[in-house]
């Protein structure tokens, strides 16, 4: 069973020819340049959409903190909105379009 071994692990590989089979251009085994633009398309694009769910998923915590800080100054007996910047008139809930304030970024 050794030399068996022994002699499968010392006898050469076989090298494959570096040419392509008769009929074949380089041009039918490559992507070329547009499997290149497209697959650099996907890249910037799911790079775009990661960037975009991360944005997303802080905003989806900030209103869930502003929310539990309004819960608890409520149950506290304060109204939420004169706990900060009575003066200028400001609440501490996110903008009606989304952005998460000045502080958050």
């Amino acid at each position: 069973m050794h030399s068996l071994l022994l002699a499968l692990a010392t006898s050469p590989a076989p090298t494959p020819t570096p040419s392509l089979r008769p009929g074949l251009s380089e041009d039918q085994v490559t992507p070329g340049l547009l499997g290149f633009l497209l697959t650099a398309f996907i890249v910037v694009l799911t790079a775009f959409l990661i960037v975009d769910m991360v944005r997303r998923i802080r905003r989806v915590r900030y209103r869930a903190q502003v929310e539990a800080e309004r819960m608890a100054a409520e149950e506290a007996g304060t109204p939420a909105d004169s706990t900060e910047f009575p003066a200028e008139g400001r609440s501490s809930r996110p903008e009606a379009n989304g952005d998460a304030g000045p502080g958050n970024r």
